[in-house]
């Protein structure tokens, strides 16, 4: 069959006696071939050539010998060729492998010469790799299987079986024997992948890993081995599977590390997958969690911080459960814990300088090194007040130098500061502001209890209520003054370990109780208003600012009729009692009616007088002449 297929194998050496004329006529009658899509121009021409031979050697039997000779290898040459075309159009076989050479490439087909009176077609879907980009290009040597004759000339040609058949043989004894054999991934069909293994072989998808793929195009293009599962040679199908040899691979892998497998051994694995809570190592065939406490000594937002999918690390078994098969792995416990000696390392006062990894509404925590961080509360940031967030001051990322506040390595915490590397304003206020001195400045804020003056940046003085004004009684301080507003206030006293400065604003102005005391005297009648009245009394002003309480027992006439005191009623009243330090002012409707002597009558009464025989008929006298 192979003479069949190959025309240059077959003799011709038989037909030169039995040569006829009329053997002839079928190359010459036809002219169909001209018309063939892919027609042998060589062929024709001689053809054409023999026939016009015959005719002259019909009319003129005395031709020179040496025509005859050349007309009839053209036609022997002929005849052999439509021969071979008509056994291969009637009795090819299809599991034949035939040579051929490539002539060129179209956008649909391989034209390849495979010595027949027409080229051959191969698909060019049949020639591509994985990229789309043909595997043969003109001149290659290429096996192919005639698998028909087309209508419009030419011959259909299979590469692919020509490949099946050609690495059967191999793909059996793969199959049967489990060798794995080296394909490369071409491309994606429903359901899997085609590998080609010197013929294409489908390769399902839940066959690929150990555990489901999602992303199969990213296969494509890949060297992999594969196993034969299945196949069926009648129908050219050819089933494998990765996930067999992975399984042998991962068994062995099991029982080499289990023999290693203990708590405290260090391992080397492969991070095989993460999480949010950690990673799984793949310590060969078993697969333990590195739970990301235990991935480092300092704080980690994720895994992905420290480790990737891919790396290879040293792990430390921390726990292994063998019925369960599941192992803890640790990666911080191969190095010792830097809170040990942290107090040694980081002593109080000291500065250090470390990265900002966060900060929130009370602080900023900085890093100081691996496993060792530090809180600068916001207290401790800067000197002033006025700071609203710790982010007005630093940012996660920046470089800081800190001071060393508080070491307390069993709850591993450290405090830092950072306004101690600053100079404090309150340790020299007292000299720059001392007792009295009158300053400046705007009001920042209100509350019930005073207003907060800012004297300059990170100053704040507390004027209280009660400073605000020597006459008037102040409820709230947004009576007086207004939020932004510019004032000037004396200095009552300062407090630097405290940082307190108290103000007041009143005594701007000469205190009316001190002028009141310095020129009043118990026993003096004074006029007076009555500002409002309880059922103890009254209140009544007797001078700018100045309060004095009249008891209900001291609101009589001379002969003990009450007096009625009514709110704006003016009146005279004595001073009964005077208290300085309180501010107090006691005051009397009955003394002033003359039913009780005076403080000064009972003091005259006690001097003595040069005459022995003086009565308190005569002291009464004394007094009415007054």
């Amino acid at each position: 069959m192979a003479d069949v297929l190959n025309p240059e194998q077959t003799e011709s050496t038989p037909l030169n006696t039995e040569l006829e004329t009329p053997t002839l006529e079928p190359a010459t009658e036809p002219t169909a071939p001209s018309t063939e899509t892919t027609p042998n121009p060589e062929a024709a021409s001689e053809a054409e050539q023999t026939a016009h031979a015959d005719e002259a050697h019909a009319e003129d039997h005395h031709e020179e010998p040496d025509l005859s000779m050349e007309d009839f290898a053209a036609a022997l040459e002929s005849f052999d060729r439509e021969q071979a075309a008509e056994a291969a159009a009637q009795a090819f076989d299809d599991s034949a492998i035939v040579s051929g050479t490539v002539i060129k490439l179209t956008d649909k087909h391989v034209v390849v010469d495979v010595g027949m009176k027409s080229e051959g077609l191969i698909p060019i879907e049949q020639v591509v790799d994985h990229t789309g980009q043909p595997k043969l290009k003109p001149g290659d040597a290429v096996d192919v299987v005639i698998e028909r004759e087309e209508p419009e000339g030419g011959y259909l040609l299979g590469y692919e079986k020509a490949q099946r058949l050609r690495v059967w043989d191999t793909v059996e004894k793969a199959s049967q024997e489990k060798i794995p054999l080296t394909g490369i991934v071409v491309g994606r069909v429903k359901g899997g992948l085609t590998v080609d293994v010197g013929i294409k072989a489908f390769l399902p998808g839940s066959q690929l890993e150990l555990r489901p793929v999602r992303n199969l195009d990213a296969w494509i293009g890949q060297s992999i081995q594969v196993r034969v599962i299945k196949l069926n040679k009648k129908r050219g199908n050819v089933v494998v599977s990765r996930k067999e040899i992975l399984e042998e691979e991962q068994q062995e892998r099991r029982s080499h590390t289990l023999e290693h497998l203990e708590e405290g051994a260090v391992l080397t694995g492969t991070v095989k997958n993460l999480t949010d809570y950690g990673a799984f190592v793949d310590l060969g065939g078993i697969d333990g969690l590195l739970h990301i406490t235990d991935m480092s000594w300092g704080r980690l937002t994720h895994p992905r911080d420290l480790v990737n999918v891919g790396d290879e690390i040293q792990v430390k078994v921390l726990k292994f459960d063998k019925e369960k098969q599941r192992v803890s792995l640790g990666f911080k416990q191969l190095t010792p814990d830097p809170w040990l000696d942290a107090a040694e390392r980081y002593p109080i006062g000291a500065h250090v300088r470390g990265r900002v990894l966060s900060v929130t509404d009370y602080g900023a925590f900085v890093e100081l090194e691996q496993g060792i961080e530090g809180l600068v509360h916001v207290s401790e940031m800067t000197w002033s007040k006025r700071m609203k967030h710790p982010s007005k001051i630093v940012k996660p990322g920046d470089e800081v130098e800190t001071v060393i506040l508080q070491v307390n390595p069993g709850d591993r915490r450290i405090s830092l500061g950072m306004k101690q590397l600053l100079e404090n304003p309150w340790e020299h206020l007292g000299d720059k502001y001392p007792t009295g001195t009158t300053v400046e400045g705007r009001v920042r804020n209100l509350t019930d209890f005073g207003a907060f003056i800012e004297i300059e940046d990170g100053i704040d003085g507390l004027v209280h209520v009660s400073n605000l004004s020597w006459t008037k009684r102040v409820k709230h301080p947004s009576e007086v003054l207004k939020k932004g507003e510019k004032v000037r206030a004396v200095v009552l006293g300062v407090e630097p370990e405290n940082r307190r400065l108290s103000l007041g604003i009143k005594q701007l102005q000469p205190d009316v109780w001190e002028t009141f005391f310095a020129q009043h005297r118990v026993g003096d009648v004074v006029k007076g208003k009555v500002l409002r009245t309880a059922q103890f009394g009254a209140f009544v002003e007797i001078a700018e600012g100045v309060e004095g309480l009249c008891h209900v027992s001291e609101a009589t006439d001379g002969h003990g009729v009450p007096v009625k005191l009514e709110q704006g009623r003016e009146m005279d009243f004595k001073i009964i009692r005077m208290n300085q330090e309180e501010k107090k002012v006691a005051l009397s409707v009955r003394a002033v009616s003359g039913d009780e002597a005076s403080r000064a009558d009972v003091e005259a009464y006690k001097q003595p007088v040069s005459s022995s025989t003086t009565t308190l008929g005569d002291l009464v006298n004394w007094k009415r002449e007054r």
